[in-house]
């Protein structure tokens, strides 16, 4: 075992690209390979690469360009990879393989390969591989909390996305494969289990014929994991059903996470999403009258190619009217290869800047006013790191997920991975402020 190469890994990208880094380090630590933290004393680096826009796209080069000029032997996977093959391998020589996103779990091989002096490129054409509770898997979350995916790929094809084309279509993985994972991490005290997938509301119609989401969540209502949140729910398949299933399963967070893009019926027809316009409000409606602790989180996109001002000045309108909990908004990245790169009235960056801006000006008010409603009440808390100088814990309730919304910073003591009574004594626009309960 001590011959065998030393491998680093960077992770760039999203929480499904994550997962893929955690399948891969698991699949090499079992294989007997030295992983590594330190990229410096690494013989490898395994750069997990995102593509989804520009500014994704520039990080991963960024990390390659200076992995190369430090002479790393760089293998690079994931969603560049699959995006831009043979232009990869040209301009890095440096690059000794290229692996895609549906086969990051012939990681083990590829290395052994290259140990023998092969450049290696495995890059399947259409990607159908999805890991199972069988896969290792090294996790490199914080202690509490696991991402779960219970399918990967899309069958949208939305005007201005990439990622069918670089994951491939909608294949989902059965309730009881996701469900064993999940007692495997319970066993291994994760106390928050994020669901993710492309859309988890079309969870199933691939394997099953239907979407099973409702049932999926009440098998994992019987895991004793305290809370399970989902990801990317988009508001069409929130059906009764799935609204049943939330309201009746305990440990499932009534969280949700509508990526609604806009609100304009034009901008939704021209990004292909013309489904979504008729619903937006009736649904978002619905919702807060079937859940009426629902935090709404969504994402928007602003400087679509002809958005009008007329048509931002209705989406300013939609977010003020909803007050949705947390907003995120994106200016519009032109992607070679999607529909929405080649449209007429592509918008000048600068105006997109000043859309974001106004929108995120328009949001906070709201946000402010959410947070400072949690003021006075005693919320639970997932602790999840300490401050090295003041000591102070911080965490976060079941309102915000990670990397994407606020946190809680809480004075008093409690154990890293734990949930705990905090009283809130204070909030800004993004984060929570109070004390530990003390434990009677």
């Amino acid at each position: 075992m001590g011959n065998k190469p030393t491998i680093a890994v960077s992770h760039l990208g999203c929480e499904k690209n994550r997962i893929d880094t955690e399948h891969m380090l698991g699949l090499l630590v079992q294989a007997g390979y030295q992983v590594d933290t330190n990229e410096e004393l690494a013989d490898y680096v395994i750069v997990n690469t995102c593509s989804f826009i520009e500014a994704a796209r520039t990080e991963s080069v960024r990390t390659l360009v200076e992995l190369a000029e430090a002479d790393k032997k760089i293998v690079i996977t994931g969603c560049m990879a699959q995006h831009f093959q043979e232009d990869l391998l040209e301009e890095l020589p440096e690059a000794v393989a290229l692996v895609g996103t549906g086969d990051y779990n012939k990681i083990v091989e590829v290395i052994q390969k290259v140990e023998t002096g092969e450049r290696v490129k495995q890059v399947s054409a259409e990607p159908t591989y999805i890991a199972d509770e069988t896969t290792p898997r090294y996790r490199t979350t914080s202690e509490g909390v696991a991402y779960l995916r219970i399918a990967e790929g899309c069958d949208y094809r939305c005007a201005f996305c990439i990622i069918p084309h670089l994951r491939g279509n909608q294949r989902s993985r059965p309730i009881e494969s996701i469900v064993a994972e999940a007692e495997q991490l319970a066993s291994e005290g994760i106390q928050e289990l994020i669901l993710i997938s492309q859309i988890t509301t079309n969870y199933g119609l691939d394997i099953y014929g239907k979407p099973k989401l409702a049932e999926l969540l009440r098998a994992l209502g019987k895991v004793e994991i305290p809370w399970i949140r989902m990801h990317y729910a988009y508001p069409t398949g929130l059906t009764p059903s799935v609204i049943k299933a939330i309201q009746e399963t305990p440990n499932v967070l009534p969280y949700l996470d509508l990526p609604l893009q806009h609100s304009h019926p034009e901008i939704l027809r021209a990004m292909n999403r013309p489904w979504q316009g008729r619903v937006n409000d009736t649904i978002i409606e619905r919702i807060k009258t079937a859940l009426p602790d629902a935090v709404l989180r969504t994402t928007f996109i602003v400087g679509f190619p002809g958005e009008t001002d007329e048509q931002f000045a209705h989406l300013q309108q939609f977010v003020k009217h909803h007050e949705f909990d947390l907003v995120g908004v994106f200016t519009f990245s032109p992607e070679a290869g999607t529909p929405a790169y080649d449209l007429p009235n592509q918008l000048p960056q600068a105006v997109m800047d000043d859309r974001r801006n106004s929108l995120m000006a328009a949001q906070q008010p709201i946000s402010l006013k959410k947070n400072k409603d949690e003021v006075g009440k005693v919320v639970e808390v997932l602790i999840e790191q300490q401050h090295p100088s003041t000591g102070e814990l911080i965490g976060r309730s079941a309102r915000f997920a990670p990397e994407v919304d606020g946190l809680v910073y809480a004075q008093g003591d409690a154990p890293l991975g734990s949930i705990v009574d905090v009283q809130i004594t204070d909030a800004d626009t993004y984060d929570l402020y109070g004390s530990v309960v003390p434990q009677s």
